[in-house]
């Protein structure tokens, strides 16, 4: 039957459209397009006969006012729907029937309690603004409420009416939910409570399948669909309600033309409803009664074409299936999969009941590394096929599939990625999903040649060599990460990155450090541990589960620990408004800033344990902001000694010449820092802070850690030929596990070095010894800056770099 079916379609398809041999349509499911005969009937009828306003009683007005009942009757007979138990609401589309179910709810007194699935369309999570009280639930969630397992104050008070919606096909992946969820529901209704209203979000569902809405008794109260998604135009929806149910709609307060019988507006405001039925008092408004005469037209050819929903129900699933199995089976020559598959509902039986004709997907190429979905979908455009990409108004199935947190979406949202930008990588994940749908004018040579297009520019036939990658128990005398170290707000305690524990290398240095700093609020000036010591006792901590900045101050173990925390994402709950202009003007290490400072609550709490009068601020905010900053950080005369001289353990002595200027026009000196002082990222070697340690020790002072140079990355050496003390001088690059890196020179130190980071007391050391042993041109030295250099090699490592406790370091030493 597949094969005549598709025969047929072909034969169609080659007759009246031969454009479509050349353009294959995988974007809304069952959009189809109609013969000849449909624009012909329907501009018969439009040449034939004169149709009016239907609010008014000329000849030409009650011929519409007739033909618009009758075809409410015949919509109502294509869904199986009994018309002394349903009505049908024209509307313009979907949403419009949404927004109407909401209109009439909110006015309920007291509002509703309004419970959605996680796989609805936008237009349905937005009626949450509007309600009372609100859950998102996923599967199992729905099913602990039906059971009663959930408790009925989690979905907001138990007195007030309760919307329960969801799509009856998830317009992203295709999965289809268990319409047997509406007659449950319907069970909870208990003696002092009623049942939940229902609102069915059957747009998706009925481009392909059968609505059937026999079952008069476990039917939805409200039904949204759009018949542009079956019929591929007009461009109108319905709204299908249970007259029982119908009378809840009657609460909304806004009328309009039409659905009034009288309205007294001079003197006295009264008015009364149509009464007669329930579409003449929702349907606002003059209707679209050609769009509507065309519905007519648009149905009788349908049923002439395709026979019946179930025959294109069984070919869309054929076909779909063929889909599914032909971009799960594509690989690379090294074995990994192309296609990342969303619709799971695909198994061996060729059914509808759990997934619907679409194939949601993503793709990796060889190297497990993310390919675009816009470049992706710019080539299938120059190919003719038309699909859709990105978030498919469907957040909280993106979010799922793709396993972003909420506090990844509103770091996204600050840095610039949205629907419709050219980028849709960021941190190492793809922000968006391909769609592929298949409806009645889907034939079995669309779909194979869609999978021959993946596979022919995809599917990666030369197997990549693994980047190799070190290891220190098979070599010795190496370098190793000792550990790795935070700054989230400047000048404040670090957070440790936790071992093994892979963290993001930006090029403006490891991720969350310095983004946020503390600023004076009458000079603007950023705060430094020079002035205000007890800086050093603020400790963040970055929280990836839940997206927050955690911060903890303790002034001495005697008195409770202070918390408090911040979103990781740009909030608007928590950040002062940029549309109110109030972002601080500051400067940081004499770079002139714009920063997005925080509530009154947060600065109170900073402001207390300094006694200073200060705010927190974000720079830039969640990675993009004004004023950009750039690395300062160059090479210094000391380090261009030759090599004989990295034997010695100190350094003493002044050179005559100046440091080495920074080139100013070199793409390394242009790199993008946050609220560091120099550079992206600080190294140290732990042998030079040994070394340095030993000198100390010498002269009767107590060895320092290494936390007081605030360095990101400590550098721990193994092995009988470990790199000597300040070999670090001498390097010109590093590599780091698979990342490289570029030293941009040693860093200048000042007394800050002085302030124990974990009491906050201040001492001479170590800068009294590193000013006799690593002063240079009456400059001080320690730790060298250095900047992460991009890899573009197509590999998941380039699109996401990490790097991590214990990976293996290997120094490449500038040359003579």
């Amino acid at each position: 039957m597949q094969a005549e079916y598709n025969a047929d379609v072909e034969a169609f398809r080659e007759l009246e459209y031969p454009m479509l041999k050349d353009a294959i349509y995988l974007d809304h499911a069952g959009t189809t397009l109609h013969s000849k005969s449909f624009m012909e009937k329907f501009m018969t009828d439009m040449v034939s006969n004169l149709y009016g306003n239907p609010h008014s009683a000329s000849p030409s007005s009650q011929l519409t006012t007739s033909r618009i009942e009758d075809i409410r009757h015949i919509v109502l007979q294509f869904f199986k729907a009994d018309p002394d138990v349903y009505d049908v609401v024209f509307i313009a589309n979907a949403t419009a029937g949404i927004k109407l179910v909401m209109e009439a709810m909110r006015e309920l007194d007291g509002g509703f309690n309004y419970i959605y699935h996680r796989d609805s369309h936008t237009s349905v999570v937005g009626v949450r603004e509007s309600s009372a009280n609100c859950r998102c639930l996923d599967d199992e969630g729905v099913e602990n409420w039906l059971q009663g397992t959930r408790d009925t104050e989690e979905s907001g008070g138990s007195s007030l009416a309760t919307l329960f919606a969801y799509p009856a096909q998830s317009n992203l992946n295709g999965r289809r939910l268990p319409l047997s969820w509406i007659k449950r529901s319907k069970e909870l209704a208990t003696a002092t409570s009623s049942a939940p209203y229902t609102l069915l979000d059957a747009s998706a569902l009925v481009s392909t399948s059968q609505l059937d809405l026999s079952d008069n008794d476990n039917a939805p109260d409200f039904t949204v669909l759009s018949f542009y998604k079956i019929f591929g135009f007009p461009d109108l929806g319905a709204l299908i309600v249970r007259k029982q149910s119908g009378r809840i709609l009657q609460a909304r307060k806004y009328f309009g033309g039409g659905t009034v019988d009288v309205v007294v507006s001079v003197k006295e405001q009264w008015h009364e409803l149509k009464g007669q039925s329930l579409h003449e008092s929702l349907e606002d408004g003059t209707l679209p009664f050609h769009s509507i005469m065309a519905l007519d037209s648009a149905m009788e050819v349908h049923k002439i074409l395709y026979k019946s929903m179930d025959r294109i129900a069984k070919h869309t699933a054929f076909l779909a299936k063929r889909l599914h199995d032909g971009l799960a089976s594509l690989r690379h020559a090294n074995s990994e999969p192309v296609c990342v598959i969303h619709s799971a509902g695909f198994g061996s039986n060729i059914t509808s009941e759990r997934q619907g004709p679409v194939v949601a997907f993503n793709i990796r190429n060889s190297h497990g590394a993310w390919v675009s979905n816009v470049e992706f979908e710019r080539l299938a455009a120059v190919r003719n096929f038309h699909i859709r990409s990105g978030g498919l108004c469907n957040p909280g199935g993106v979010a799922t599939s793709l396993e972003l947190e909420p506090w990844e979406i509103r770091r996204n949202f600050s840095s610039g990625f949205r629907c419709g930008v050219e980028s849709d990588i960021y941190a190492g994940k793809i922000t968006g999903i391909l769609r592929a749908s298949l409806g009645a004018m889907s034939t079995i040579g669309d779909v194979d040649a869609f999978v021959e297009f993946v596979k022919e520019f995809y599917a990666e036939s030369i197997s990549m060599p693994v980047p190799f990658e070190l290891n220190p128990s098979e070599d010795s005398g190496k370098l190793y990460v000792e550990s790795l170290t935070i700054y989230p707000i400047k000048s404040c305690g670090g957070f440790s990155i936790p071992p093994d524990t892979q963290w993001d290398v930006k090029p403006e240095g490891l991720a969350w450090d310095r983004e946020w700093c503390l600023i004076h609020m009458g000079t603007g000036q950023a705060l430094s541990q020079k002035r205000h010591p007890r800086m050093a006792l603020i400790r963040p901590s970055v929280d990836l589960e839940t997206g927050q900045l955690h911060i903890s101050y303790n002034r001495d173990p005697s008195s409770m620990t202070e918390q408090i925390s911040i979103p990781l994402s740009a909030h608007p709950a928590y950040c002062t408004s940029i549309q109110n202009q109030k972002c601080l003007s500051s400067r940081v290490c004499g770079d002139s800033i714009v920063a997005q400072t925080y509530n009154a609550e947060v600065s109170a709490f900073f402001s207390g344990i300094l006694d200073v009068p200060c705010t927190l601020a974000r720079f830039p905010a969640g990675g993009s902001g004004s004023g950009t900053r750039h690395s300062k950080a160059h090479m210094q005369k000391h380090q261009r000694q030759a090599k004989h001289s990295l034997q010695k353990e100190t350094m003493p002595g002044a050179f005559p010449c100046p440091p080495t200027p920074p080139d100013s026009d070199s793409e390394v000196s242009r790199m993008p820092i946050l609220l560091s002082n120099e550079s992206p990222i600080l190294v140290i070697n732990r042998s030079s802070l040994d070394s340095l340690n030993s000198t100390i020790n010498r002269s009767g002072g107590k060895s320092v850690a290494a936390s007081v140079f605030r360095a990101n990355v400590v550098l721990g050496s193994y092995g009988v030929d470990a790199p000597q003390p300040y070999a670090e001088d001498h390097w010109s690059s590093l590599r780091i596990g698979q990342q490289h890196f570029k030293m941009l020179g040693s860093c200048r130190r000042c007394h800050m070095i002085c302030i124990n980071q974990e009491t906050a007391n201040k001492d001479e050391e170590p800068f009294v010894t590193l000013a006799r042993t690593r002063r240079f041109e009456s400059k001080i030295f320690f730790g060298s800056h250095m900047c992460h250099i991009q890899q573009a090699d197509g590999t998941k490592l380039s699109q996401c770099p990490t790097i991590k406790v214990g990976d293996s370091v290997t120094a490449t030493t500038v040359e003579d």
